[in-house]
């Protein structure tokens, strides 16, 4: 099987996107303040890779760990900051496949702004959505057993495209 597949928009993954919002919101009670679907899933139309993508904002992101334990037992791998400073990350994979990634930031963390720019970006311009679209199906079949490429590949447009996101969405 390849490492990269970017399959068809599938209408279930808003319903596992809320499902696991509901899991989040039980885990993390008061700390949660907004639980955000974001990466190429949450985008109505879009091929991606069948990981639905997750940004919960919580009040404070050291309280975080303190939360490990159960993360676990609800089946998430809690990996640390991994790699970006302040944020907490979880990976959930069922029978072998990844298909939750959840992406924790305090309040007021300047990630949070960039994702859900880029998310509403696409939305607003179907253009540039149905261009990304493209690029990462030919990417995923150039670089089928190579995510690492697959992801450089994508990376030059994902920080263009953030850039005019933000500025879209300050109204620039």
């Amino acid at each position: 099987m390849p490492a990269v597949q970017v399959v068809p928009y599938d209408g279930d993954w808003l319903e596992s996107f809320r499902d696991e919002a509901h899991k989040l919101r039980a885990i993390f009670a008061e700390e949660i303040l907004a639980i955000h679907h974001i990466g190429s899933t949450s985008i109505t139309g879009m091929s991606a890779k069948p990981t639905i993508d997750m940004l919960p904002v919580v009040r404070d992101i050291a309280a975080v760990d303190g939360f490990n334990s159960r993360m676990r037992e609800a089946g998430y791998i809690p990996r640390g900051e991994y790699g970006l400073p302040s944020r907490r990350f979880f990976i959930r994979d069922t029978r072998g496949k990844r298909t939750h990634n959840i992406h924790i930031y305090g309040q007021g963390h300047a990630d949070i702004e960039r994702h859900l720019a880029f998310r509403d970006y696409l939305y607003a311009f179907p253009d540039i959505a149905d261009e990304y679209k493209t690029l990462k199906l030919a990417l995923a079949e150039k670089f089928s057993n190579d995510l690492d490429a697959y992801c450089r590949g994508k990376d030059p447009f994902i920080k263009r495209v953030e850039q005019d996101a933000l500025r879209w969405k300050r109204g620039a």
